[in-house]
């Protein structure tokens, strides 16, 4: 049971007690969650937590000083044991690649994925991106990297034919016009999709991975997925079932999600074995990614970023971290919302302040849009552009290139580096399997 810290306050006690709240097991005892830690377990509202503990779906405790409700975690798994987030296991050793495990991505933008990819034993063989300020990005940081700039439709990819392991890419996501037929391959001429698969027609690497929004899930039904899918199959591979990634259960401060799209070449699929990253168990806030610990040797360095007008200044003032729109005073709010005050939905992304003790708001291409603000915890102004990064996982050192808008459109696009990297060991994991079992026996004692 976590302690008081009025009966005991030795700073040993107090860091105990916070150690829980950011679920981290204390010693002999099971960890407790806080409500927006249980939120983002589940992937709901705090709202919706809160009405789980009025209706005794989830018993609630109280902090002793603040008064805050935590969880015990054995009666937050109760909720969905065969959630992800329960089963870390034991943590299997780091794979080391048999080989150099060449690469090829498409839609590259400023690195994030294949930064992520490299970590995991990777080498990038040829990255394709179309905006030249993301092109300058991935130059800077890796000259030895080839880098093409301009649309996919116009690289001939056969040359790579045999060379690539893998080919990765989070293509944009275009509807296709069905008019009652069944679409194959070449019925999706067209899209940015068709290029993508284009590609895996010429490399055939061994491995292909897409990454996308969850709401390519919904799209058309499910449609749209079944489609990319079919076409994936068609190109003689085995898609396994697209998966979800939460970026807080891989070591990323920020609460995003994305759809991945994986599958073997038919001829090796029987050997990969392919398991999906593993959850870490514990949740990394945004004094995580600002303030020197776990994830960064220091903290965030300065750099220039967006600034409020005088008049958003005043009214983000007014705003308490963790807070958004309904903690403003009404006369506040409906003349800053104007018409948005009357609509329907929560509208929690307006006049947003982060918390320095909760993961970070999905990023977005600029933090202080009226719609997505993502507002320092204590200073009244938008994340910095070092700040973003770190939210991405970025490293200090990665640098950016092009005006102050475009580095923060990289950034907001990009995949969290850390998350790339877990699905990147997941591949090698796989790789090595496809290796070892193509190997002569010779060569395995």
């Amino acid at each position: 049971m976590i302690r008081n810290p009025e009966e005991h306050g030795t700073p040993e006690c107090l860091a105990l007690e916070r150690a829980s709240l950011l679920g981290n097991p204390m010693p002999s005892e099971q960890p407790l969650y806080s409500v927006s830690e249980v939120a983002d377990i589940f992937s709901v509202s705090k709202a919706v937590v809160e009405s789980w503990g009025k209706s005794g779906k989830l018993t609630a405790r109280r902090e002793g000083r603040s008064g805050k409700r935590i969880y015990a975690a054995e009666d937050v798994r109760k909720l969905d044991p065969q959630n992800p987030f329960f089963h870390t296991g034991t943590p299997t050793p780091r794979p080391v690649p048999l080989r150099p495990y060449r690469l090829i991505e498409l839609f590259a933008g400023a690195g994030g994925l294949a930064l992520g990819l490299e970590r995991a034993g990777m080498h990038s063989l040829m990255l394709n991106e179309i905006d030249r300020n993301a092109c300058a990005t991935l130059r800077a940081n890796r000259p030895d990297w080839y880098v093409i700039q301009g649309g996919v439709a116009n690289i001939d990819f056969k040359a790579y034919q045999g060379k690539a392991d893998i080919l990765a890419g989070g293509f944009p996501c275009q509807a296709f016009s069905y008019a009652g037929r069944k679409l194959g391959f070449k019925d999706t001429r067209g899209t940015l999709f068709y290029e993508w698969a284009r590609a895996i027609d010429e490399t055939r690497p061994a491995v292909v991975v897409a990454e996308n929004v969850r709401g390519l899930l919904r799209h058309d039904g499910g449609r749209t997925l079944e489609t990319m899918l079919a076409v994936i199959r068609e190109l003689g591979y085995s898609p396994l079932e697209p998966r979800v990634l939460k970026a807080i259960h891989h070591r990323v401060p920020q609460k995003r999600e994305r759809l991945i799209i994986a599958a073997f070449r038919n001829d090796v699929a029987c050997h990969a074995g392919f398991g999906w990253p593993v959850p870490e168990g514990k949740i990394y806030t945004v004094r995580d990614a600002l303030k020197r610990g776990e994830l960064f040797p220091s903290d965030v360095p300065e750099s220039p970023g967006e600034r409020y007008t005088v008049a958003k200044a005043k009214v983000m003032g007014q705003v308490p971290p963790g807070g958004y729109w309904r903690d403003l005073p009404e006369s506040v709010q409906r003349e800053y919302m104007q018409k948005s005050f009357f609509l329907g939905g929560g509208k929690t992304g307006m006049a947003r302040r982060m918390s320095w003790d909760e993961p970070c708001l999905t990023l977005t291409c600029s933090p202080a849009q009226k719609q997505t603000e993502r507002c320092h915890p204590e200073e009244t102004r938008p994340f910095t552009i070092r700040e973003y990064a770190r939210i991405q996982t970025f490293p200090d050192d990665w640098e950016f290139s092009g005006s102050r808008s475009s580095v923060y459109k990289q950034i907001g696009n990009a995949v969290p580096v850390n998350l790339a990297e877990a699905l990147g060991l997941s591949i090698v994991a796989a790789m090595n399997r496809i290796e070892a079992a193509q190997a002569p026996k010779a060569l395995l004692k």
